[in-house]
C-alpha cells in the first residue's frame, strides 16, 4: 500500500497522495489536468481502475508486470473486467496513443498500469491501447520506478 509521511502527517491511497502533493509542492509539475472536466475525468479513471476491475486485478496483480510469471487464462469475471477496461480505455485514448486527457496526467499511468496487467501476460489488447500503455511506461519517471531493484517474488497465500 502506498503511504506518504509529510512531517507528522500520514496519508495512504495513491490518488489521495497525488492530489495532496500537487496541492503542497509549489512549482512541481502538475499531476492532473488543469481544466476542471478533464481533471474530474482523470480522478474518475483513477477510481475506476481501483474499484471496477477487481476480478482482473485479482488475477493479474501488479506483480505480474514486474516479475516473469506464467498466469492461467482469465476467468469469465476477469474477462468481463478486461473487456470493461478496454472499452473505457478505448473511449479515452481513441486511435491516438498519446494521453487520455489531452495533456499528461498521473491517471494516464494508472490506466497504463491496468493495461500492462494484460499486455505483460500476453492477453489480448488492441494495438492503440498497447502503444498507449508502452508510451506511458517509457516516461522517464515511470521507467525509474519500473526499473527499481526488487526482491525476488515470494507468492503469498491469504
Amino acid at each position: 500500500m502506498p503511504a506518504l509521511q509529510h512531517g507528522d502527517f500520514w496519508l495512504s491511497e495513491s490518488s489521495a497522495i497525488a492530489e495532496y502533493l500537487e496541492d503542497v509542492v509549489p512549482g512541481a509539475a502538475p499531476l492532473f489536468p488543469s481544466e476542471p472536466r478533464a481533471r474530474a475525468r482523470a480522478r474518475q479513471v483513477m477510481a475506476f481502475v481501483r474499484s471496477d476491475i477487481g476480478a482482473l486485478r485479482d488475477e493479474r496483480s501488479s506483480e505480474t508486470v514486474f516479475y516473469e510469471m506464467k498466469m492461467p487464462p482469465l476467468s469469465p469475471a476477469a474477462l468481463k473486467a478486461a473487456d470493461k477496461l478496454i472499452h473505457v480505455a478505448s473511449a479515452l485514448v481513441g486511435d491516438d496513443p498519446g494521453t487520455a486527457f489531452g495533456t499528461w496526467s498521473i491517471a494516464d499511468v494508472d490506466l497504463a498500469m491496468a493495461l500492462q496487467r494484460l499486455v505483460h501476460n500476453g492477453d489480448s489488447v488492441p494495438a492503440a491501447l498497447r502503444s498507449y500503455a508502452e508510451r506511458q511506461f517509457a516516461r522517464p519517471s515511470v521507467r525509474a520506478y519500473v526499473e527499481l531493484p526488487r526482491a525476488p517474488f515470494v507468492p503469498y497465500n491469504y
